[in-house]
């Protein structure tokens, strides 16, 4: 029999292609800009942080900052503190927190940093004295233990990640820790660089074998 070429009408195909891609451009949450600069430490850890996590921000000056990149859980934070402290946050200002990075600053100057626009926001980052924690459970002194009791309220499932510099010291990031561990929380993640692993070390021995299994099969 005479054989016929087939002729496939791909107009519907490029219609969906075109649909998902505006979609997507449509939905997409763009990740708000750094306001702070932090240099990790290196790690031979591969372990990824999953999407929804608390991230607590320490840099090299000691100057903590607070962020959450879960929008439903972040309006819920912002609107108990909001009423709990008495700041008056207009809805402008509300949402200005929701878009907004990481907070550096304390509650006594959260409405007037939140009232500035994204760029003096991330102007201002660069001198702000960053979130008031020490080693007690005091809210009033410790003010990263009441954000941290707050999120923890509204997103109990939640990861709590540290990202400290390279730089910071020892007593700055023992004040993040032990703010955790006044929450009974003793699960959290650091936030590092990958680098090589030594050769002769355990890790790097480990891997070598696993690698050289994953060849034989």
């Amino acid at each position: 029999m005479p054989r016929k070429s087939t002729h496939i009408d791909m107009t519907a195909m490029c219609d969906v292609a075109f649909l998902l891609l505006t979609f997507f451009m449509l939905a997409t949450s763009f990740k708000p800009p750094e306001v702070v600069t932090v240099r990790n430490p290196g790690s031979t850890s591969t372990m990824a942080i999953p999407e929804g996590y608390m991230l607590i921000t320490l840099d090299k000056d000691g100057r903590v900052f607070y962020s959450l990149d879960e929008m439903n859980v972040k309006r819920s934070v912002i609107e108990q503190i909001n009423n709990d402290k008495g700041l008056g946050l207009t809805p402008a200002e509300i949402e200005s927190f929701m878009l907004g990075g990481a907070l550096g600053v304390p509650f006594s100057q959260l409405k007037s940093y939140l009232a500035l626009s994204p760029e003096e926001q991330k102007e201002y980052a660069k001198t702000a004295p960053g979130i008031p924690a020490d080693t007690t459970n005091n809210y009033d002194v410790n003010e990263l233990a009441y954000w941290v009791a707050t999120t923890v309220g509204h997103y109990p499932k939640g990861r709590i990640a540290i990202r400290a510099d390279g730089e910071a010291g020892y007593p700055d990031i023992q004040k993040v820790i032990s703010t955790l561990g006044k929450q009974k929380l003793f699960r959290f993640s650091f936030i590092t660089d990958p680098k090589g692993v030594p050769p002769g070390t355990a890790l790097y021995e480990e891997l070598s074998g696993s690698n050289a299994a994953t060849e034989a099969e």
